[in-house]
């Protein structure tokens, strides 16, 4: 009689398809998402120093007080500890499929202990008081990681549904570089903006470690917008001109066009009406949005889903 083999030799033998591991691979780019937009919210509410103990809230006390800043910063990390989950979960998953390239299980470790750096660095964060250069490269190591997920997430699916030759030309695939590397510079100039305003940070206004003067800042911010928008631009009229040989992917970038322009819209209503938390906070969760959006496209040019190609009769 041969033995039964044991519960971790069966989890070493465990091989995962990559459409069984998707849905969780989705779930690491939305918690990734949701957790730029909580992290906003802790700092336009000014409850960054609503907790200032970790992991609990206060020092004998885990829990936050009847106290809506605690709430709001002890959510955010709340939400932190289920993206930690899931990352490292992703990666145990991605591990356990083998048609997926080796990048992959690079790519999901990378995602892994990014975020678990956020722990630390919200720490270091909160003691220093919320200074900007502290809670910006908090946000865009945030971006980053969302960027990565979102190529993570198309290699998977690319796995599930196959993946074809590029379908566009090598100029407009570098193009999708740079309009990529300029959507990053737009987050920065965002992120130099709003650590100029007034939601820098936490705290009273008169004690927040500000960036300079908002007024310059906002106006190199709108001309950066405008490169990007021009990159961008190009790049539509490119598949446009294409659009028979990729429609889907055509459709794909105007899609993320109409994101960016409502992004555009709100940024200046909010800049009109003084910059009020609501609005702002939209306004990072849709730039979060297009940031996934901008980054799929240039993925896309490059390992495009077969099923962005035009369908053959």
């Amino acid at each position: 009689m041969h033995a039964q083999p044991t519960a971790l030799a069966r989890l070493r033998a465990l091989v995962l398809s990559p459409a069984q591991i998707f849905p969780l691979v989705l779930a690491q780019l939305g918690a990734l998402w949701l957790i730029i937009g909580t992290g906003a919210a802790v700092r336009l509410t000014d409850s960054g120093l609503g907790c200032r103990h970790w992991p609990g809230c206060e020092e004998g006390h885990p829990l936050p007080a009847k106290n809506a800043h605690a709430f709001v910063e002890f959510g955010n990390r709340l939400v932190g500890g289920i993206t930690i989950v899931l990352t490292l979960l992703v990666w145990l998953a991605v591990r356990r499929t083998s048609v997926l390239p080796r990048r992959a299980p690079r790519l999901a470790l990378g995602i892994f202990l990014g975020t678990l750096a956020q722990a630390p660095i919200g720490l270091l964060a909160i003691a220093s008081d919320l200074r900007w250069p502290i809670v910006m490269l908090h946000l865009l190591l945030s971006i980053a990681l969302l960027a990565a997920a979102t190529v993570l997430a198309l290699e998977v699916r690319s796995a599930v549904v196959g993946r074809t030759e590029p379908l566009v030309p090598v100029e407009l695939r570098r193009l999708g570089l740079a309009f990529t590397f300029a959507g990053f510079v737009l987050i920065v100039s965002g992120s130099l903006a709003t650590a100029a305003g007034p939601h820098s940070g936490g705290g009273a206004a008169d004690k927040i470690d500000r960036f300079g003067r908002l007024e310059p800042i906002v106006y190199a911010h709108a001309a950066i917008v405008g490169i990007f928008l021009l990159t961008f631009l190009f790049s539509l009229g490119y598949l446009a001109a294409r659009r028979d040989r990729a429609p889907r992917l055509f459709a794909f970038g105007s899609g993320v066009l109409v994101l960016l322009l409502v992004q555009m819209g709100l940024g200046e209503l909010q800049w009109r009406t003084h910059l009020p938390w609501g609005l702002v906070l939209l306004h990072v969760f849709l730039a979060a949005t297009v940031w996934i959006g901008t980054v799929a496209l240039a993925t896309l040019f490059f390992r495009p889903n077969v099923d962005f190609a035009a369908t053959k009769h």
